[in-house]
């Protein structure tokens, strides 16, 4: 959780506490994992739910737009909870949060994983079991898909990050040649 924010943690256990009330909480932290994705991803869509200047029920409306009848009723809530109480720039973590919270509710570790291209299940199912046995703990897998990665992968498990891309690579052959 960035900067160990009280507001966040909050927000993560409420929506952890609801979505296993329902008894979604694999799928709700999972989707809201992907909202705060998306948000990250998509600054039209982060300048619209942080701008004071837009309405609050533009952006319950944009939530809505987004989630509904795509996503659980827990997640829509929970998404149009943080929004309505005026943290929607605080959605991407509080998403983070949540997944984090999740994963450690069944002794897992929360493992964010950045690649190029996107993963096939068994490529993830593969990527899930080495990170697994790399980390010594279960892990929930997260991928992110990242242009900014050129080639192969970059996992977050924790405070852990293995850095596989090329670009990791070429540098460390760049270093090598240049002494």
């Amino acid at each position: 959780m960035a900067g160990g924010n009280e507001v966040v943690a909050g927000y993560g256990k409420a929506v952890v506490a609801v979505a296993e009330a329902e008894g979604q909480l694999e799928r709700v932290a999972d989707e809201l994992f992907r909202l705060g994705r998306a948000i990250e991803a998509n600054s039209e869509l982060s300048d619209e739910l942080s701008n004071p200047a837009v309405s609050s029920v533009a952006r319950v409306e944009l939530i809505e737009r987004l989630l509904s009848g795509k996503s659980h009723p827990a997640t829509t809530a929970s998404a149009l909870l943080v929004v309505q109480s005026g943290r929607a720039r605080l959605l991407p973590e509080i998403a983070d949060e949540t997944a984090r919270l999740s994963a450690q509710s069944r002794a897992r570790a929360l493992a964010e994983v950045r690649s190029a291209v996107p993963l096939d299940e068994a490529q993830q199912t593969r990527l899930a079991a080495a990170l697994s046995e790399a980390t010594g703990r279960e892990v929930d897998l997260k991928v992110i898909v990242d242009e900014n990665v050129v080639g192969g992968l970059v996992a977050k498990v924790g405070d852990t990050v293995i850095d596989g891309s090329i670009a990791r690579r070429l540098t460390e052959v760049r270093t090598r040649l240049t002494g």
